[in-house]
Parts: C-alpha cells; structure tokens; sequence
C-alpha cells in the first residue's frame, strides 16, 4: 500500500501550470496544520533553468503560525498532501525536501531565499495566501509578488510576472540567506517519490 500511495505521486514541474488539484475541505485544512520551530520566516522558492538561468516557477514557504507552501498555479501532488486555493499544507521538513526534489533535475535547480520576519509578518502573509485563491497559468510570480508587496518591509518588491526577476529583487532585503537545491535526473516522477517516502 505504501508502494502504491508512493506511485501515486503526482509532482513534477511543469512551469506555472494551469491547477487541476481539487480543493481539500476546511475541516481537512485544520487537520493538517503543521507548525515549524524556530524564528518566523518566508522563503522564495524559484525553479531555475540550469541553461539559461530564467526563473521556470515562483512558490513561496511560509512559515507563521503553521507552515505552508503557496504554490500558484503549481503541479505539485500527492494523495497525503492537503491542498486549498494553491497553499499545500501540513509542510513538514521532509514535505519542504520532497517539494524541491520534485522540481529539481538535470534541467533545473531550486533556489531558496529565507529571511526572517516578526510574526505580524509571517501572519499577514499566511492569511494573504490562504484567502488568495487559485492562480491562473503563468502567474506564480505575479501573484506571489503582489502578496509580498503589501507587506510592512517588503514593499520594494513590487509586482513582476517574472519568476527569475522577482528573485532578485528578493535577493536585494536585508538579511537573505540563499542555497540552491540541485539533483542530476531527468526528473522521472520517481524522483518525487523517493523524497515523498521520507513523509512516512
């Protein structure tokens, strides 16, 4: 069974593609709640193309009073993973890992940005993606930038459809900590799975 559920993953990159996920019930959304220790934070996550270096997808890790991942118009599945208007739930370290692993491959790698917030931050940017609703094709980093720019502290940002320039325009806060995710695949769904069996 375990097999089978881990097959059954569904998680690679297909840019900003249009959702097909269907949307978790509130009561399963509360279930999942996940929160992480540690300071307040949010990290952009940016697929980036090896060869040229353009952003391919924009998704943002918050991490407030629970910790998600708003996935604008993301291909990201998983029968275990709960989902709502584009923010996955319950995510967990091993979930954060299986989500890059998901996206990385020979062509593409996954920069992380983190910088840490107050929790007034954390929390407005939590409500902001959890009440945004899905995102239509091509517009993770137009969206994902429009929530971060009305935040107290981030109003540089501006808005971008961009994956790759609001990269950098994140790059530019004070304080950022940046790695970078890399994985020498083809990027088979397989590649999700294996780190997908770490959320057992």
């Amino acid at each position: 069974m375990r097999i089978w559920m881990a097959l059954a993953c569904v998680a690679i990159v297909a840019a900003c593609a249009n959702d097909t996920g269907i949307d978790n019930s509130p009561a399963e959304v509360a279930a999942a709640a996940y929160s992480a220790p540690g300071p307040k934070s949010l990290t952009l996550l940016t697929m980036v193309n090896n060869r040229s270096g353009g952003g391919a997808h924009t998704a943002l890790l918050v991490n407030g009073s629970q910790q998600v991942i708003f996935d604008p118009a993301g291909s990201f599945r998983d029968p275990r993973v709960i989902e709502r208007g584009d923010v996955l739930y319950g995510m967990s370290p091993n979930w954060v890992e299986a989500y890059k692993s998901s996206h990385a491959r020979k062509t593409h790698h996954v920069r992380s940005q983190t910088v840490q917030v107050t929790e007034q931050q954390a929390e407005q940017v939590l409500k902001a993606v959890m009440t945004n609703g899905q995102v239509p094709a091509a517009y993770c980093a137009s969206a994902t930038s429009s929530l971060l720019s009305d935040v107290p502290g981030f109003e540089e940002i501006g808005k971008t459809y961009y994956p790759a320039k609001l990269s950098e325009r994140f790059a530019a806060l004070p304080n950022v900590t940046t790695t970078q995710y890399y994985e020498n695949d083809a990027g088979h769904v397989l590649d999700g799975v294996q780190a997908a069996l770490l959320a057992e």
